[in-house]
């Protein structure tokens, strides 16, 4: 409900929900696939009751019914067990009429899905950036995310003694099913293994070799690209406009057995630090190319919020651009599948800046087709999508 109204993002809801209810995790995973379930067949589920409800019905009420129409109509759980328990929990909770309840969710039917459910301008704007691979990619956007994380050999041990499955996946990144929550395995207690969709690490990645060099992470928020920096023997300062971000950044690294150097400031202003041969600008964005992970993100994105990330990210670059050493490298990148935050920026940039120049990006296993000066990778298999670019500045 708080989702739905705007009030926060599935991930840290859910997360605070699930501490509070301490579920057995069996039953905190249901409740994961539900609410997630939920708003990536919002649109659909959304239809299929609005027959059978009227215009005025309380949000709480529509929140349970399409929580309930979720896990009937696509969960294998059977029908009568469906109705008993929502009737059950808006009689306990209060949240709706018993009556309502048992005779919509007895009724409720499956309608079609249209364009992935997705609003039409965003479902063109996956169109035209994938071309025949669209269909592929909008498709997979209503599978239930997978968790992606990357793991030493001991967490590896670790994980498979606790029962959960290792499948590799591109750039290196494991695709897990784990035995019991993440944070409670012995291999994230001890530092082994850390969350990053394949697609994130391949911007990393796309700086080359980063051992013993002075990196910046710009735009750092969590930090997670920071702690792979840091693994991989880099020097980081990881910069965000957002203080306290910094603090859960830190407290990832010490549970990695890493450091990084923390500046807050906001990269619309220019930022005094020495330059660095290597620059990592992973800039704020729409997010619709996590739409998997995200779904709620679907629900309020509009095209003029694209324009206006994409007024920003124009006001990041060129401080990022300045922030490199003569002969050194910078990569932009965005997890938004829109022309106008990946390409369109970069293109601006580039027309703006002659000592810098595109190159290919390298060690890309995810997926992926060319976009203006860059790549866009393709969010299909739980990879998400990622604008990337690798730009060079001028030696001297």
């Amino acid at each position: 409900m708080r989702v739905l109204a705007g009030e926060g993002f599935a991930a840290p809801a859910l997360d605070a929900a699930l501490a509070k209810a301490h579920l057995p995790a069996r039953d905190a995973g249901l409740a994961t696939h539900i609410v997630y379930g939920t708003l990536r067949h919002h649109d659909s589920l959304k239809r299929a009751l609005s027959g059978l409800l009227s215009a005025d019905t309380h949000p709480k009420v529509l929140t349970l019914l399409m929580a309930g129409a979720f896990e009937k109509l696509h969960l294998d759980t059977p029908v009568h067990a469906v109705v008993n328990e929502y009737v059950n929990l808006a009689r306990l909770a209060r949240l709706a009429p018993p009556g309502l309840v048992n005779a919509v969710l007895r009724r409720v039917e499956t309608v079609p899905v249209e364009d992935a459910e997705l609003p039409g301008w965003l479902a063109d704007t996956y169109r035209r950036a994938y071309g025949e691979q669209a269909d592929a990619a909008l498709n997979d956007l209503l599978q239930p995310q997978p968790l992606w994380l990357t793991v030493s050999d001991a967490g590896a041990r670790s994980l498979e003694a606790e029962g959960s499955t290792l499948t590799p996946g591109p750039q290196g990144v494991e695709r897990v099913e784990l035995a019991r929550p993440l944070r409670e395995s012995e291999a994230y207690r001890q530092g082994q293994v850390q969350p990053i969709n394949p697609a994130s690490l391949a911007c990393v990645d796309a700086l080359g070799d980063v051992q013993g060099e002075r990196v910046l992470d710009l735009a750092g928020g969590a930090g997670v690209k920071a702690a792979m920096l840091a693994a991989r023997g880099a020097q980081v300062i990881s910069v965000d406009v957002v203080e306290r971000k910094h603090g859960a950044a830190r407290g990832n690294l010490r549970r990695l057995g890493l450091t990084a150097e923390f500046v807050t400031h906001d990269l619309t202003a220019p930022l005094d630090v020495p330059p660095a041969p290597l620059v990592l600008l992973d800039a704020p964005c729409t997010g619709s190319g996590t739409l998997r992970s995200h779904p709620e993100i679907k629900l309020r994105l509009t095209p003029d919020a694209v324009s206006e990330m994409a007024e920003l990210q124009a006001r990041m670059l060129p401080n990022a651009a300045a922030l490199v050493e003569p002969g050194g490298t910078l990569v932009y990148s965005v997890c938004s599948v829109t022309r106008q935050e990946g390409p369109n920026v970069v293109a601006a940039f580039l027309r703006d800046h002659p000592e810098f120049t595109p190159e290919p990006v390298p060690a890309l296993e995810v997926p992926h087709v060319p976009a203006g000066d860059g790549v866009l990778t393709v969010p299909v298999d739980g990879v998400d999508g990622f604008f990337i670019a690798r730009l060079r500045r001028r030696d001297g």
